[in-house]
This record gives structure tokens, sequence and C-alpha cells, in this order.
């Protein structure tokens, strides 16, 4: 990868030097030795220049405006709606509410398209209210596009407002709806100056007022006359590919003026200047220039050198920073003390880090759990954060023995690709099925596997559940030994199950661990599993009196089994 990359061709230093030196130098070189006519192009072309670069670092400001109520909505529907997750709904609500001032209140509403949770700052807050939403636009239109703009509005005829709507990456984690306040953009705006009296201000699609550095402007709304003006303003400047135009201000005179497009919400961004501040040193810079040309230029090269070395220094630390962070040192910190935008991008560097850590860090504590938890099991510990339900204690288990019959004497006679494929589907098979029972699995070896309910986590009937499992078992692995018998593999499947108290618990050493059962249940079980014949389902007496109401059992008589003074009586389930 690093031979790829390679070292670039001119530093960035360099460039930057380059450009921001001919920048200020070109403009001030060209005055000097040309007539007026050259002297007005010149300058006509520098405004322009100056005039689209505000205007599109005012866009791009509004843009980060944006985002940053977007990424702050986004925590608001990362979580599926549930009983369990409502409190943490509104404790992302309210945190949005605290980060973000322009945001005037948040609706969040289910997969379904009820509302569930609605906080404002001006209105009573309503919980599970059950209002439906579903036809409501922004929900259409965050389903349809995940974010969506609602167009600008005046709240009593004055303060502009719009509606943001935003839908999870999961249909159940459901949409948010947020009411902007745009008053806030009005200190975005209103630090756009260009010139001594030039000014910003932004236009919604409708072409109407969203901002101005006079807010009473905005507040008083936009007639008729000003949405027309506007419109031939923004067909005049498409007409000149976003240059600047000289045009008739509908509020101040005559300036020169461009725009640009704030991508997200579809508003324009307008920067304008005055046209005769905007001309007045094409008519002075004759007379100084002589006399200012060599310290312009030798202050211009300082200018460009300082500020060269105060954008590239930074993007150098982001970009050891992200070789850092790609390679998974995600406790590696980017410094960048700058006050702008590149110490803003350093910060957020540091949060993403940040945040990859804990996700790898639960990541790599899920997939530990999976290893002898069920998988739902497993997401409840993590969630819950508490692992004191797997240390060692006593409790009433269901075990459940299965193995296949005639499997020694299959593997002794089959190549190994065949005796692969059918553990494959065996293993694949029982699995799909202990996950949607919730057991926990605990061992298997072979064709052997063992397999506990009520532990860690104790459910409803385990008894029930157990047979209910069993069942299942003996139902899908006969289907798969119908096919293998058609293969010419002599097999069957047995299972014994049996109840009672066990010591359960995690054991093993650093690096290996697993969940087990320790105890007389577990032997007879097993025993049970071993003396089952094809397509049995055995279970112990205890066992069976619990599942008599609801199975069909049969009693096969006493047995005695290894191990056991007395003789045992042992029961099979009816289940074909």
């Amino acid at each position: 990868m690093e031979g790829k990359r390679g070292k670039p061709r001119r530093s960035l230093f360099r460039k930057y030097f380059f450009v921001l030196f001919v920048a200020v130098s070109v403009p001030l070189l060209t005055t000097g030795v040309s007539d007026a006519w050259f002297g007005y192009r010149d300058q006509r072309a520098l405004l322009n220049s100056l005039l689209r670069t505000e205007a599109n670092s005012a866009a791009a400001r509004i843009d980060a405006f944006l985002e940053t109520i977007e990424n702050q909505l986004s925590w608001t529907v990362r979580l599926n709606w549930s009983a369990e997750t409502l409190d943490q709904h509104r404790f992302d609500a309210l945190g949005v509410l605290r980060q973000v001032p322009a945001v005037v209140s948040i609706t969040l509403i289910d997969g379904n398209g009820i509302e569930q949770l609605f906080v404002s700052r001006i209105e009573l807050n309503r919980i599970a209210s059950g209002i439906d939403r579903s036809s409501d636009p922004a929900v259409s239109g965050a389903r349809s596009a995940q974010l969506w703009y609602g167009p600008v509005i005046y709240h009593q005829e004055s303060e502009p407002h719009m509606t943001i709507g935003l839908a999870g990456n999961r249909k159940s984690a459901g949409v948010v709806i947020a009411e902007i306040n745009l008053k806030l953009i009005w200190d975005v705006i209103s630090a756009i100056q260009v010139g001594n009296s030039g000014q910003a201000f932004i236009l919604d699609e409708t072409y109407k007022l969203v901002a101005h550095p006079d807010i009473s402007r905005v507040l008083r709304g936009t007639d008729d006359v000003t949405l027309l003006a506007m419109r031939d303003l923004q067909r005049k400047i498409d007409e000149a590919e976003g240059n600047a135009v000289v045009a008739k201000d509908t509020f101040d005179g005559t300036v020169l003026i461009t725009m640009s497009a704030v991508s997200g919400a579809g508003w324009v961004v307008f920067v304008e200047q005055p046209l005769s501040e905007a001309f007045a040193p094409i008519y002075s810079a004759l007379l100084r220039t002589a006399g200012l040309l060599l310290a312009a230029a030798a202050f211009s090269a300082l200018i460009a050198y300082w500020l060269a070395r105060r954008m590239a220094g930074p993007i150098g630390k982001l970009e050891k920073g992200a070789d850092h962070i790609g390679a998974g040192d995600f406790g590696y910190r980017i410094e960048i003390a700058t006050g702008d935008e590149l110490e803003l991008l350093a910060n957020r560097f540091n949060l993403m880090a940040s945040e990859l850590a804990v996700s790898q860090e639960r990541s790599e504590r899920i997939a530990r759990l999976k290893r002898f938890l069920a998988p739902q099991v497993a997401e409840l510990v993590e969630k819950s954060g508490d692992e004191s339900v797997l240390a060692g204690q006593r409790a009433e288990v269901v075990v459940v023995f299965c193995d296949l019959r005639g499997f020694t004497a299959f593997s002794a006679r089959s190549e190994p690709d065949e005796i692969m494929r059918v553990l494959s589907d065996y293993h694949e098979t029982l699995g799909s099925i202990i996950t949607r029972y919730e057991a926990t699995l605990t061992n298997f070896s072979g064709d052997g596997l063992m397999i506990l309910l009520n532990a860690p986590v104790r459910c409803a009937q385990p008894a029930i559940r157990a047979v209910d499992m069993a069942i299942d078992m003996q139902t899908e692995v006969q289907r798969l030994v119908s096919q293998w018998r058609s293969c010419g593999y002599e097999l069957g499947f047995g299972v014994g199950l049996a109840t009672g108290q066990a010591t359960v618990g995690r054991i093993g050493y650093e690096g290996r661990v697993e969940y087990t059962a320790i105890g007389n249940v577990v032997n007879l079980a097993s025993r049970l599993c071993s003396s089952a014949e094809n397509d049995q389902i055995l279970l112990d007496p205890v066992l069976a009196e619990a599942a008599r109401e609801k199975f069909s059992l049969v009693s096969l008589g006493s047995r005695r089994f290894k191990g056991y003074e007395k003789q045992l009586v042992v029961f099979s389930v009816s289940h074909s």
C-alpha cells in the first residue's frame, strides 16, 4: 500500500505558498503595468474570485451548520423502538436540545409511523401519544430519501423556521422530525463581510429570505416584488456561469454580486459588495502602486509563507493521525490548536478514534460471549454490562445431549470431505434450532452436542421448551438422515434430556473460557442420549413428570446406567 502511495511530487507547503503569493501579488503587479482598462478587468476578476470564494465559504459553513444538526439528530434514530429503549430515546432527544440551540422541538416516530416522543423548548412534551404521523410529508420524505428538508416558513409571521426529517438506517429505528429556528444562522451570515460594507444573505428554493445581516428584513418576510427580483437575479448569475454580475440590489442599490448553492437544503447564498466600493481601488491604484510595489510583493510573500505554514502543518498532522487510526491505533490523538475548521476536523478524528475503540471493544466482547452463549443472551449480557450471570452458581437446569448413531463407523470408512459435509449440514440445522429456542450450547465435539436451558438466563417453562426443541431437532435431523441414507450413509440421531440441580458457570483460563454445567443431571442426560435409538427422545422421570400434560410420553421401563446403583425409569416422547 505504501509503495502505491509514494511521495507527493510537490509539497503541500510549496503549493499553498505559490497559490497564495500569486493570488496577492499578480493583481498588484498587473495593476502597476496596465492601463485603466486592464486595471478594471483585473480588478473585476479579483473581485469575482473574492466574492465566489466568500460565497463558497459561506455555503460550506451553512452546510456544516446543517450537518451538525443532522449528525446530532442521527443519534436519536440509532436504536429500534421498544419499551426498553424509550428512556434512551428520550435521553438522546434531550441531548440534542442541549447540544444544538437551533433545534426548537424533536418528534420521534417509530417504524409504524406512530409518534412515540415529542420534546420541545416551548411546548409541553408528549410521550407515547399514539398519533399516526405516517402521512406526514416529513415522514414520507425521510423514508424515501432518508434526509428531508421542509420549506422555510415564518413562525407567527416573523421568525423563519424549517423542518428536517431524518430516517434511521433501519425501518424499525423510525424517523426523527426536528423543527429548526433559522434565526441562529444570522450569526454565520453576519460574520461574512466583503470589504467595508459587503455582506451576504440566503434565499430558499422559493426565493424567500432566510438570513440577512439586518435581521429585521428577515422578520418582516419577503414581498412578491422582492421574490421576483431575486428570481431574476439568480437567473442572471446562472447565465454568467456563476461569475459575479452587476445588478440593482433590491435593498441598497447597485452592487457586484455572486452566489453559491447550499447543497443539502437547496438554499442559495448570495455575497455582494457595493459597486462604488468594489471599483474604488482601480482609481487610486495607479497613484500608489509605484511606491508600494516592492513592499507589497515582499509583504505578500511573508503572508503567503505564514498562511502556507499555518495550513500545511495541521494537514500534515491530520495525515499522520489518519495513518495511525487506519492502522488500528485508536489511542492516538491529533493535537491541533488553530482555532478553525482544521482544529474542529482534528477533534472529529479524535472522537472517531474513541468511538472506534469502543466499537472494537464491544465487538470483541460480543464475539467472546457468543463462543458459548446464544446470540440473544450474548447481546443481553453485553448491553447490561453485567457478567455476574456467568459466575458459578447452583441452578435448576434442563440438560440436552444429542449425537448421531453410527457416526463412528461412518467416519472410519468415509472420506474426510464426506465427513465434513455431513457435520456441516448437521451443525447448521441444529444451530438454527438452538438459536431459535435461545438455548445455550456449552459444548460440541464431532457429532455430540451438550445444550442448557434456564441458564445462564432463566426462561419460562424450561422443561416444555426443552422437549419442544428436542422434537424440532429430531424432525429436522431425520430429514437429513433420509438424505444421508439415500447416499448410503447408515446414520441415525438420538436425544437425551434430564432436569435437576447443577453447578453452572464460566470455566477456563486467560484467552479461552467456556460456559458449562457440572453435576449428576449432566451425567444422566449423557447416559440417556447414549441409550437412545435413532429417532428417539428419552427423558428422565423428573422431566417426564413436568412435560406429561403437554406431550405424549411412553414408559420404556427401568434401565440401569453406568455410574448409577439403582435402575431408573426411562420415558420416550412420541413426536411423529
